[in-house]
């Protein structure tokens, strides 16, 4: 295991199931941070800690519903309880459901904009007053490369992705003692695309998946943001495979 000068940190990672959010909390486990995983997959969460700990490890994890703002604070003050302190909250957590608007998938367009976006929202109204209090720490959160374009099937998804990079945008300006970083993934290896359930958009994003990184690759990247002097903020990476046009 790596050791680092700032790896007593405390960092949150929500969506830590699968995908990015599981590779993310791996990679800096391996470092020496100490995480802190939040899933709906209790499951899940129990075993990739628990491996994280066999390898040497610190991580603890709590079942956490992202669009439940309470859910999102008991899962702050756990990690404080915990650790005795709070460094930075990845808001990973995040559905991709696509479709044309005129499918009018009503309820996939709310379940996006409830995890998506609310979910963020939570994140930091959850942590912001700690960060605040103590005039340090830093949010991580994950748009895309549909926060820059917009697809054919996925309008609603882009738009959530949009608000979550205009959000992080916002909270950067209004900061002066908080980092604020967005991450935007590319194709990547993640359960996201199975969400999907209109056909023709799964045909689309099949063909649009043509070239995908793994999951760890965009792990890397908030692990570069985190690990920057305090004095150093990385605003945005976008990461995509090379074959990826847009």
């Amino acid at each position: 295991m790596i050791i680092r000068e700032n790896t007593q940190k405390v960092v949150l990672i929500t969506g830590a199931s699968s995908g990015i959010g599981e590779a993310t909390a791996r990679l800096l486990a391996r470092n020496g941070f100490r995480v802190v995983l939040g899933a709906r997959r209790t499951d899940r969460l129990e075993a990739i800690a628990s491996e994280i700990r066999e390898k040497g490890g610190v991580a603890e994890y709590r079942t956490l519903d992202v669009t439940n703002l309470e859910e999102m604070q008991d899962f702050i003050e756990f990690a404080k309880d915990k650790f005795g302190r709070l460094d930075v909250v990845v808001n990973n957590a995040g559905l991709m459901p696509l479709a044309k608007l005129e499918a009018l998938k009503i309820d996939e367009w709310n379940r996006m904009i409830d995890v998506n976006i609310r979910g963020v929202l939570h994140g930091i109204a959850a942590a912001l007053p700690t960060f605040k209090q103590q005039q340090s720490g830093q949010f991580v959160n994950l748009s895309s490369i549909g926060g820059h374009n917009v697809y054919p099937t996925a309008a609603v998804y882009c738009a959530t992705k949009f608000a979550v990079w205009a959000i992080s945008e916002g909270l950067r300006q209004e900061s002066t003692d908080i980092r604020v970083t967005v991450i935007s993934p590319g194709v990547t290896q993640t359960e996201l695309a199975s969400t999907t359930t209109d056909a023709e958009a799964a045909q689309w994003l099949a063909e649009f998946r043509g070239a995908v990184i793994p999951a760890d690759a965009i792990a890397r990247a908030i692990a570069f943001a985190i690990e920057q002097p305090a004095d150093v903020d990385v605003n945005e990476i976008v990461v995509r495979p090379i074959a990826q046009s847009s």
